[in-house]
């Protein structure tokens, strides 16, 4: 069975496609910043883990270092949600969400090339982008920059790695997650925003999990260079 590491695992999404991943047999390995929550999680999921932050370095070093020699996929799922216009938009925050966003995801798969590479196990990589990545949304500046990025890391892997490893990335509408909070912690807004969706809802984190559970099978065998939208109808529908 394949060896997925999961980063981001403690956060809504994470957990999701950790849950997902395990009922379906797959081995994991766990990356986030919480010590005690990856504990917990890998005491139920029998996984192993590395607690550290993905905007440094040294982190990927050890997983690289904890995940050893087998690697047959990787789902990165860190990401952030500072919605601020330019003009009040500091470069400090710009330079975080695309350190969290974009350069931890191609660190992350710089640090566990060699196990992907020699993998025969069908490798598979699995990024979350953003529909506002596709479709220009006003006080986005910083998201819009950084999974901007990851969506042209994600096409550039995906050639560079082939036929080896596929990449592919989700690129989610606005989800009912932790994260997204300060949006959907207001009815009105939060049932506002659902309506600008054809299917009339936010999405979940089990939507997303779905998603990625397929991306990195096999039964996708034949899908790279994607950025698959799951955004209930938001970018081409709306």
């Amino acid at each position: 069975m394949k060896k997925i590491v999961i980063y981001g695992a403690t956060g809504d999404t994470g957990s999701a496609i950790t849950k997902k991943l395990y009922d379906q047999g797959y081995l994991l390995h766990l990356v986030a910043r919480e010590q005690e929550k990856l504990e917990t999680m890998a005491s139920i999921y029998k996984t192993g883990f590395t607690a550290g932050d993905v905007c440094h370095e040294q982190t990927h070093l050890q997983v690289a270092e904890d995940v050893g020699k087998e690697c047959d996929g990787i789902i990165y799922t860190p990401g952030s949600l500072n919605l601020a216009p330019l003009r009040t938009t500091k470069s400090q925050d710009m330079l975080h969400a695309f350190q969290i966003n974009a350069l931890g995801a191609a660190l992350a798969v710089q640090s566990l090339l060699k196990p992907l590479k020699k993998s025969s196990n069908n490798p598979s990589i699995v990024f979350f982008t953003s529909v506002a990545a596709q479709r220009g949304f006003a006080n986005h500046t910083s998201i819009g920059m950084a999974k901007g990025a990851l969506s042209s890391l994600t096409l550039t892997l995906a050639a560079e790695l082939a036929p080896r490893v596929r990449v592919n990335a989700i690129a989610p509408s606005l989800c009912d997650t932790k994260l997204a909070t300060p949006l959907t912690s207001n009815e009105a807004l939060k049932e506002g925003i659902a309506k600008m969706h054809p299917l009339k809802r936010l999405g979940s984190p089990q939507d997303l999990a779905n998603a990625a559970s397929f991306l990195v099978s096999n039964e996708s065998s034949w899908i790279t260079g994607q950025i698959i939208g799951v955004d209930g109808g938001r970018f081409n529908c709306a």
